[in-house]
């Protein structure tokens, strides 16, 4: 190794390697190509500082102090499903970085006590990319199918947690048996038990009852409120609308009584 270290410089001189200077003079420079392969040689624009990567996260500083922003629609499955994997793939980056871009604009927004323009944009965005996964997966799984034969998602099932919580619950490969395996039996439990889970589950299961109750009754409330400002609504459509109403049975209740009512004391 030190004897080829020493005839590294021999060996330098020997190739004769032109310097930029000598290569200049010799005009030799100004002959190359520009561009070799698709890539540039040479470039006159000054890398991008970081300044500009993060005036990324902002919006364009035109529609800084715009009340109204007019935007498109978003990407719709049927336009999806004809563009090419390489298309997408860009497109999700385009979406990625648009999303970025708009939550920071909102949480700047709210720490000037401004109004953000245009809040459905995030959800336009947000939109577009769930259709562009489900052409991602709808891809996946028919090669998967074509190909294997087998399913392209990861298996699973339904299991309960240790708070008695249902959850979905992911099939993986392991290289151990899950019987011998310790550390997945620590880490992954199915199941729950003791009295604090089961009270948590009985107060839970009430609470949701409660809630589901008061959402019926203020349907029926709302429904009674309707029939008092409007006496001669159509009992069919208000049934359509809420058909988890008894609209009879809140057409006849006190609170759809109104100042039309002959009966009332």
């Amino acid at each position: 190794m030190s004897a080829l270290c020493r005839r590294i410089p021999s060996l330098v001189n020997q190739l004769r390697i032109p310097t930029f200077a000598a290569l200049k003079q010799q005009k030799v420079i100004l002959s190359l190509p520009t561009r070799v392969l698709g890539v540039n040689l040479f470039s006159t624009k000054p890398p991008p500082s970081i300044n500009d990567k993060l005036m990324e996260f902002f919006d364009d500083p035109k529609n800084w102090e715009q009340d109204n922003i007019k935007t498109g629609r978003s990407w719709k499955l049927d336009e999806l499903r004809i563009k090419s994997n390489e298309d997408l793939h860009k497109l999700w980056y385009v979406l990625l970085k648009e999303r970025n871009m708009l939550l920071t604009m909102e949480r700047e927004c709210q720490t000037e006590y401004r109004v953000f323009p245009n809040p459905e944009r995030i959800d336009k965005v947000e939109e577009s990319m769930e259709n562009l996964e489900t052409v991602v997966r709808e891809r996946n799984r028919a090669y998967f199918e074509l190909e294997t034969t087998e399913p392209a998602e990861r298996p699973g099932k339904l299991e309960m947690n240790q708070i008695g919580m249902r959850y979905f619950y992911k099939h993986s490969e392991h290289l151990i048996p899950k019987v011998m395996n310790r550390k997945w039996r620590e880490k992954v439990v199915h199941g729950y038990e003791g009295n604090a889970v089961k009270k948590f589950l009985r107060l839970k299961a009430e609470k949701l009852r409660d809630r589901e109750s008061w959402k019926t009754h203020s349907r029926r409330r709302y429904v009674s409120r309707i029939f008092s400002e409007y006496p001669d609504a159509d009992a069919k459509s208000l049934q359509e609308a809420f058909p988890d109403v008894d609209v009879e049975a809140a057409r006849k209740h006190i609170d759809a009584r109104g100042n039309h009512d002959k009966n009332l004391n």
